[in-house]
């Protein structure tokens, strides 16, 4: 097993996470399996009980694991499935240890932080670098994260941790890169070069010597820098690496490739790698980065939320938004609306606020409501869900966007006025959402529904369904305390408010969809989640196509996009060859359409929201899709 430790200096945030999964990138697309670890030095056992606004989303893996939201760069630059294990905090640690003590496992000894807590680090380690993480086969590379910066007094048995790791493995099994800043102030204009200094001498000074140090800046630096660097931090000229701010996060492991990470590590390591593999290396990366710089056209999407002060609270709705975007051919334009601004109490307090905040939401191409916990700007996620159905935007709701759009329907469609969840109001006399049974109200860490859950999908028609591929089932990941109340089911569906999607008990309702509407969805599980650069999430692809236009084109396509439109090339003509096809092909008195599978009768009909092909062609392309052309 060969170890790549990934350490940061000067200050936090300064892109570890993208450089440490750029050296997963680089050796798994030569061939090798990789697997990573991230340690966060807080004291807390995971990340579920944070608050986004302390270190971004929760993000969450197949087996329930609360984790920080590098874990899903990790997931998605790797394509691998990570265990909650791969994250180790200070608390999961000392837990560990306190158990063994209490147990007796320590034979009367006084438990210290040197021997036993550095033990217990190098031995979670070791233990977590041999799981699969990618079918049945075993890692050969661990690339390994620590979180904070050098120094901080919460990393040091860590810290200390590694410098013992780096004996127990062998020099040629253990690599350390650290990631530091090189300031530019504007009052000199040139790089400088002392943080870094300073950064690499405490390193060195605990036991560690960084083998590359990658120097962030915002614009690239030049040799000179480099060499200063290297004469003063005791490395080679080609071990420093220069990562200046990129237009793309993809084009973060070309650069290092450009800078001969591959080379070096293949010698450092001795990790064998041959040469035709290396010709072979990041050939897909290179076409995704060359594909996100020639997009020409954009899509406005309104991402209607409660923490949209702090992006990272987002981050992975953000990449899965992204990912559909790309796949389509546009880039994506996000507005982040605070949804307590679209209340009425901000239009009496602050009325230029509210009339802003309004105006992005109505100039928008479609409408996202993501997930969250607590009673402030509820009112105005269930606002947007309202304006969304009235107008018929396209709309796709989370968790408790799926629960806002209920509530919603509820109150202005069956007349329930006083239709609410009970995490706000625990007295309604309508409780459309309710609590669940495993939810412990005196336990906030761990108690939720989390993780990859089965939803069975109905029989019936859905686009939702036809975006997955017409499976009987899909398994995505779970975050959530509460959920639809099945008895106000039959009431909704009757009205057309379809639950298309539920659990394997048939009383939690999982999907919905409206009937008659161009994209109007919500999911009680989180489909960001498991989003991929090169295989972007179905409902959030679905979102963006309808909110260009394609969406019945593309249904009709069979789900596929065509080559033209993944080029770039405009796709007008194709567009409305299909469009005609599909207004043109009804034959035999109308008892014939086109479907995914071509020309088929009625009972292959093909439905977006229980309206046929023809009819959802005709309310929602007319002669020319919007926008300018479909998939």
């Amino acid at each position: 097993m060969k170890y790549i430790l990934v350490t940061g200096g000067v200050i936090s945030g300064v892109g570890k996470g993208v450089i440490a999964s750029s050296f997963g990138t680089l050796l798994k697309s030569c061939g090798l399996d990789v697997t990573s670890i991230k340690i966060d030095p807080y004291i807390n056992i995971d990340a579920g009980t944070f608050s986004p606004y302390e270190h971004g989303e929760v993000y969450v893996l197949d087996d329930g694991g609360e984790v920080d939201l590098d874990l899903g760069n990790y997931e998605r630059f790797l394509d691998v499935t990570l265990h909650r294990d791969n994250n180790i905090t200070t608390g999961k640690i000392y837990q560990l240890v306190i158990e063994k003590e209490r147990k007796g496992e320590y034979l009367g000894k006084t438990v210290q932080v040197v021997p036993h807590i550095t033990d217990a680090i190098q031995e979670w380690v070791e233990r977590v670098a041999e799981t699969p993480v990618r079918g049945e086969s075993k890692p050969q590379v661990c690339i390994i994260e620590l979180g904070g910066t050098i120094g901080d007094i919460e990393g040091m048995p860590f810290v200390e941790a590694f410098r013992q790791f780096q004996f127990r493995v062998k020099r040629e099994n253990f690599c350390c890169a650290h990631v530091s800043l090189v300031p530019s102030p504007s009052s000199t204009g040139e790089p400088k070069t002392k943080p870094t200094q300073s950064s690499v001498r405490e390193l060195r000074g605990f036991g560690l010597s960084p083998d590359l140090i990658v120097c962030r800046s915002e614009k690239p630096i030049g040799s000179e820098v480099k060499e200063k660097i290297s004469n003063f931090c005791h490395v080679a000229p080609d071990q420093v690496i220069c990562i200046h701010d990129l237009s793309s996060i993809y084009h973060v492991p070309l650069l290092m490739e450009q800078n001969g990470v591959i080379e070096f590590l293949n010698e450092r390591l001795q990790l064998n790698i041959q040469p035709s593999k290396r010709e072979k290396c990041l050939q897909k990366w290179k076409d995704l980065a060359r594909r996100s710089e020639t997009l020409r056209k954009t899509v406005n999407i309104a991402l209607v939320g409660k923490y949209t002060k702090f992006k990272d609270s987002y981050a992975s709705v953000i990449k899965a938004l992204q990912h559909a975007a790309l796949a389509v051919g546009y880039n994506l334009n996000l507005n982040f609306i605070d949804s307590s601004l679209l209340e009425n109490e901000t239009l009496q307090d602050a009325p230029s606020k509210y009339h802003k905040e309004w105006q992005l939401l109505c100039e928008s191409d479609g409408v996202l409501v993501p997930g969250g916990f607590g009673s402030r700007g509820i009112e105005g996620k269930i606002k947007a869900c309202k304006w969304c159905r009235e107008n018929r935007k396209p709309f796709l709701g989370i968790c408790l966007g799926l629960q806002a759009a209920v509530i919603e329907f509820a109150r202005n469609v069956l007349g329930l006025e006083d239709a609410n969840t009970t995490e706000i109001n625990p007295k309604t006399a309508n409780p459309l959402v309710i609590d669940m049974p495993e939810h412990h109200t005196g336990q906030m860490g761990g108690t939720m529904r989390l993780g990859k859950r089965t939803t069975i999908f109905s029989e019936e028609p859905s686009i939702i369904k036809q975006l997955y591929g017409n499976p009987k089932t899909v398994d995505e990941r779970h975050r959530h305390r509460y959920e639809v109340n099945p008895k106000y089911v039959p009431q909704l569906e009757e009205q057309g408010l379809r639950f298309v999607g539920c659990d394997d008990t048939k009383q939690r309702m999982e999907v919905i969809e409206l009937r008659n509407h161009p994209y109007y969805v919500g999911t009680q599980y989180h489909p960001e989640y498991l989003s991929r650069p090169l295989k972007p999430s179905p409902p959030f692809l679905g979102l963006i196509l309808a909110s260009v236009g394609r969406l019945p084109n593309y249904i009709a396509r069979g789900c596929r996009l065509s080559p033209r439109q993944q080029s770039d090339a405009s796709s007008d003509e194709d567009d409305l060859q299909i469009t005609a096809k599909i207004n043109n092909l009804k034959l035999n008195g109308g008892s014939t359409f086109l479907t995914p599978n071509g020309i088929s009768r009625a009972g292959g009909e093909l439905f977006i929201n229980g309206t046929s092909s023809v009819e959802a062609s005709d309310t929602e392309s007319g002669s020319k899709p919007r926008n300018g052309g479909g998939v």
